[in-house]
């Protein structure tokens, strides 16, 4: 992460800063379709019912990126995510030509990191050696379990062997950077359980490990009919005996969910969490942009940075016929940002001081100075010495109740 950049007091009752940088910028690609829909997944994926439009959907991607390019013009594209719903479905020729066309019309930097999500049942052999050379560079496998009835409750297409298969594939294919979703507190575990997936994910010698509780999210067939789950302490037992055998296989945990080999963190997440930058493309892609505001906007008491999220619409249907109109945009009020900075910035493991927040949403500090104060007085941040750069830390007890930490920046 760049240096909180010097800033200058701005004009105007919003007490605004001025930043010469702008965060850095991403690239999300969301692909709607999966084989079937997961009982415990809020996501917006549709089962596909009928033949894939791939070329169409593509076709829609570039035009909805036609409309958004200008306002990116002269910036750096850091990384790219090819989310879903399963992009593994298109082939290694339309997510090439895909690629392609992005490069053409946007600027990428020369270590840009480009990851694919992948179901281990809808890769075919050979398939990735063809995504490494259509510019892939890294993978996320959805494993969820290694337990093969968890997997048919889960509503999985794959079996444990099709993710060996997967692994094997990669490793041969040169993309050693992959990482394996791992879900706990599934129907019926145990902690040996949880443990046992855990251990056999690392023998497949991932370089990211995403280690996610199961929750039952409004809307899902879960929801509305409930599996047997573990129970909160059960959970926790297993929570903590898995990040446990983490840390020893030498795997820091960097997010709340995340844990990496050195050097290898998601740059792409990151930039998320730290309030970075993403244009987003697809059906129900959500982005998030920042440029200086103008002079008329600050002289209305504008922060220095204007702040600004699009969605596009959910359905496909619906996003094919709008995608050449782009996205809806709104301005996140000033008073939105304290909070949006924390919610994302306090997920991740390292610290931050009130520069990165100026930086981030062109505000003074003293927009955070009293949740900080109170968080402190709580014992769920602690600050180092002022007098050398000390910055903010979300404590032990801070991490466990850590919606309450996030929820005290609103309003």
């Amino acid at each position: 992460m760049k240096s909180a950049p010097a800033v200058e007091d701005a004009t105007g009752p919003a007490g605004a800063v001025v930043s010469d940088v702008l965060p850095p910028l991403s690239l999300y690609v969301h692909f709607p379709w999966c084989v079937s829909k997961c009982p415990y997944c809020d996501f917006n994926s549709h089962a596909l019912r009928d033949a894939l439009p791939e070329a169409r959907y593509v076709e829609a991607l570039l035009a909805d990126l036609a409309t958004q390019a200008p306002r990116v013009r002269g910036r750096e594209i850091g990384s790219v995510f090819l989310g879903g719903g399963t992009p593994s479905l298109f082939s290694p020729d339309a997510l090439a030509g895909l690629m392609r066309q992005l490069r053409t019309l946007l600027s990428f930097a020369p270590d840009v990191e480009v990851t694919l999500e992948a179901n281990p049942a809808t890769v075919e052999r050979g398939r990735f050696a063809e995504y490494a050379a259509a510019g892939i560079n890294r993978v996320s496998l959805g494993a969820q379990s290694f337990d093969g009835e968890t997997l048919r409750v889960l509503g999985r297409i794959h079996k444990p062997q099709d993710v060996f298969r997967a692994a094997e594939e990669l490793h041969a294919a040169g993309v050693s950077n992959f990482n394996l979703d791992l879900m706990f507190a599934l129907p019926q575990q145990s902690v040996a359980g949880a443990l046992a997936d855990v251990v056999t994910a690392l023998s497949l010698q991932p370089a990211h490990l995403s280690h996610y509780h199961l929750t039952l999210e409004p809307g899902t067939l879960f929801a509305a009919q409930p599996p047997p789950l573990p129970d909160d302490d059960l959970a926790w037992d297993m929570q903590a005996a898995c990040h446990a055998l983490l840390a020893a296989r030498d795997f820091a945990q960097y997010e709340v969910s995340a844990f990496a080999l050195p050097g290898r963190q998601c740059r792409h997440n990151l930039n998320y969490w730290r309030f970075g930058d993403y244009l987003g493309l697809g059906a129900g892609a959500h982005g998030k942009l920042t440029r200086l505001a103008g002079e008329a906007e600050r002289a209305a008491g504008s922060p220095a940075l204007v702040i600004e999220r699009s969605v596009h619409l959910r359905e496909p249907r619906r996003y094919f016929a709008s995608a050449a109109n782009g996205p809806e945009w709104r301005r996140v009020p000033a008073a939105d940002l304290p909070f949006e900075f924390a919610m994302n910035q306090l997920r991740v493991n390292e610290a931050f001081d009130e520069a990165t927040f100026s930086e981030r949403t062109g505000l003074r500090p003293g927009h955070i100075a009293a949740p900080l104060a109170d968080l402190q007085t709580r014992g769920l941040l602690e600050r180092g010495d002022p007098l050398v750069g000390g910055v903010w830390h979300v404590t032990g007890r801070g991490r466990q109740l850590l919606n309450e930490v996030v929820q005290r920046f609103l309003g």
